[in-house]
């Protein structure tokens, strides 16, 4: 044991870090070999598991650079969840990774505490996880993290795109601001190409851009789930990576395309000001960040006003951006 700690693989600090997280998390079955989750299965018909994978990307080195950690955590859970949901699923059990050189016990809880908020904002269960230390593997301070989410639903409410149809409304939920993609571009611009400062402000910013930078992904699980239970939703796009045009192209039939029209909702200040400030054509904004939606619905006509008052109700603020047309799975985005 001596030998491995000199080595800098601290293993009773690891066993520390376990029994913190079960107190967190109010879980006495964490640090066994495999998660449990007891499946009642009574309500589904045809039962179907949707799992979901991901990580949060250079937003990561935002937050080392600030050490604030607290809510990367939530963002690691957010970006796994939102992807089973947009599937039509619930999500029910989430595991994490953290991979780290050496095992800060304030820094571990500090994430590992982001991430249990962020499973109970879903509904979930956090059962399990790995933290591996790995000296030599990463620059001190540093880490990554990886997140792992698996969900249910019956067969016949899965989200499909062959439940999309012409004419149907596309209803936009606004994001938390940048949420967990396109930091790379956002630390180029900001602390490459210019000499910004975490504590500085941008015009027609509340808050500094640590604070900004490190808004949490929302997570829209309590919001969206009873709509798609009552069949209110025909698909739901998570705009990720890629932004609206990948995205909402994935929930289009091959015959179908998107239209939205840009004046029917507020893109988010740290946008435009990092469109100004780094020279961005709209092109590259809208391929790159979320454009202050953080999901995209598209809705049957008849359902629109219930499913907006639902939304709103439970905290949501819904846009309807634009219909979906005939064409050829494209997104059309119109500035008029």
């Amino acid at each position: 044991m001596d030998a491995y700690k000199k080595a800098g693989v601290d293993i009773n600090a690891g066993y520390k870090l376990v029994d913190e997280i079960k107190n967190l998390s109010k879980n006495d079955a964490l640090g066994s070999f495999g998660g449990l989750f007891p499946l009642a299965l009574g309500q589904y018909q045809q039962p179907v598991l949707v799992s979901g994978t991901d990580g949060v990307g250079t937003k990561l080195l935002i937050a080392i650079k600030a050490n604030l950690h607290r809510t990367i955590g939530i963002d690691l859970v957010a970006m796994c969840v939102n992807d089973v949901l947009a599937q039509g699923a619930k999500p029910l059990f989430f595991l994490d990774y953290l991979g780290i050189g050496h095992l800060d016990q304030t820094q571990a809880k500090e994430i590992l505490t982001g991430v249990v908020a962020g499973v109970e904002q879903a509904g979930a269960k956090l059962v399990g996880g790995e933290t591996a230390e790995m000296p030599d593997m990463y620059t001190h301070g540093h880490y990554d993290l990886a997140g792992f989410a698996v969900g249910i639903a019956d067969q016949s409410k899965l989200l499909k795109s062959s439940d999309v149809h012409q004419g149907d409304v596309l209803l936009g939920l606004a994001s938390n601001g940048l949420h967990s993609n396109g930091f790379s571009l956002v630390r180029d611009i900001l602390f490459k190409q210019h000499d910004y400062q975490l504590t500085d402000k941008l015009p027609g910013l509340d808050l500094d851009l640590v604070h900004e930078l490190l808004r949490p992904t929302r997570i829209y699980v309590k919001s969206l789930l009873p709509l798609i239970e009552q069949g209110l939703i025909g698909s739901i796009a998570h705009i990720t990576g890629g932004g609206l045009p990948e995205n909402v192209a994935r929930i289009l039939p091959a015959d179908l395309s998107a239209e939205f029209h840009l004046n029917t909702w507020k893109i988010p200040a740290i946008m435009t000001d990092l469109q100004k400030i780094g020279n961005l054509s709209f092109d590259d904004l809208k391929h790159t960040f979320n454009l202050g939606l953080g999901m995209v619905l598209a809705v049957h006509p008849d359902n629109v006003d219930q499913v907006k008052v639902a939304l709103t109700n439970a905290g949501e603020t819904v846009y309807q951006v634009g219909k979906v047309i005939s064409g050829s799975q494209k997104v059309i985005i119109r500035k008029d």
